[in-house]
């Protein structure tokens, strides 16, 4: 049986040289038993796998590769971004450029990765807004979840709410009682309408009875000038941003929006602690790449980034702003979004929010 069952496989017509027998026979193999045959054709058919498989997965990156940030120079996503793409270019051996596309809290620059060939060159650094504009933005020009693929949640930060020196405010409980006596005089900023910024004051004047007037800007860059230029007197954002003008005694930190008080600002009371018990909001950065990017491509970019947050250097520099470093895999990025569309959503509804208002 094992002689016919040998003949059975090796008689296989093959392009061999004209001189070379153009049908196998045992007899040709004399020394070989039927399980050395097997062993030999079974591996001769693994390599042609791994050779074609090898030939269809080419190595990545072979090419500059595009972080999209979706907010304009000088706020924090922008600064996420070249914080880590330096480091990402050294270890990937390839440049790594940032490219700032601004607008529409955020919508524009991930549209135009969503667009975008799903070949691994372009990302985009999100912000928060990411998770805010399904309900924001009417006809969306993208599928928030469908059209973008979670690579990685960089990191998460507190807000802070801060007054311009000249308004007299240390706290965010005197901006309460203040507003109370005289609603809507006190103005505050932020990155756009619709922003988390945004959406938190308004959860905290409902809950609280008072009222402020929003002023919103394009971008943290922007909305940060104004504020340190007492042009508004106060602004709701990140930590990552604000807090280089709190040291430089431009601006008070009045809260913090985290469950509990920072490290870098132990002395800055949180919202919790001036009568809004149990409140917490964070902002957060996350990376994603246009729909069917390959998953290896996904899970290199993923174990890239991982690496670069794990430098000292890097780490440093964003915890020194204020931000908790997350380095999630892609599929906790993917729950952690549903929780955000969610949770902002029924407050965008009850407010009856719109985008650039």
């Amino acid at each position: 049986m094992k002689n016919i069952a040998a003949r059975s496989l090796l008689n296989l017509k093959l392009n061999f040289p004209r001189n070379f027998p153009r049908t196998l026979s045992l007899n040709c193999f004399p020394a070989l038993r039927f399980d050395h045959l097997i062993w030999i054709l079974m591996s001769s058919m693994l390599a042609a796998f791994f050779n074609v498989a090898s030939a269809q997965s080419p190595a990545w990156p072979v090419k500059p590769i595009k972080l999209v940030a979706v907010f304009p120079p000088g706020g924090s996503v922008d600064q996420v971004a070249r914080v880590i793409s330096q480091p990402l270019q050294v270890l990937l051996g390839q440049p790594v450029f940032v490219d700032n596309k601004g607008g529409a809290s955020g919508s524009i620059g991930t549209a135009a990765v969503a667009k975008s060939e799903p070949d691994g060159y372009t990302f985009a650094v999100v912000f928060d807004t990411h998770g805010v504009n399904p309900s924001l933005i009417p006809n969306l020009s993208y599928d928030t979840k469908k059209d973008l693929l979670p690579v990685m949640l960089i990191s998460r930060s507190a807000m802070m709410v801060a007054a311009h020196p000249s308004t007299g405010f240390k706290n965010f409980s005197e901006v309460v009682a203040a507003s109370k006596k005289d609603p809507g005089k006190y103005a505050f900023a932020s990155i756009g309408s619709g922003s988390l910024a945004h959406l938190a004051l308004t959860q905290l004047q409902n809950q609280g009875n008072f009222q402020l007037t929003h002023v919103p800007y394009k971008g943290g860059g922007p909305a940060l000038q104004d504020a340190v230029g007492g042009q508004v007197p106060l602004i709701a954002g990140t930590v990552f941003l604000i807090s280089p003008q709190v040291d430089g005694k431009n601006l008070v930190p009045l809260a913090v929006t985290s469950a509990k008080r920072i490290a870098k600002y132990p002395d800055v009371k949180t919202m919790a602690d001036q009568g809004f018990p149990g409140y917490e909001s964070v902002a957060w950065w996350g990376v994603f790449a246009p729909a069917k990017t390959p998953p290896a491509i996904i899970a290199a970019m993923n174990a890239a980034l991982k690496k670069v947050l794990s430098e000292p250097a890097v780490r440093d520099r964003l915890i020194a702003q204020g931000m908790e470093i997350v380095a999630s895999k892609p599929d906790e990025l993917a729950k952690f979004l549903d929780i955000e569309i969610d949770r902002w959503a029924k407050v965008i509804k009850d407010n009856k929010i719109k985008a650039g208002e």
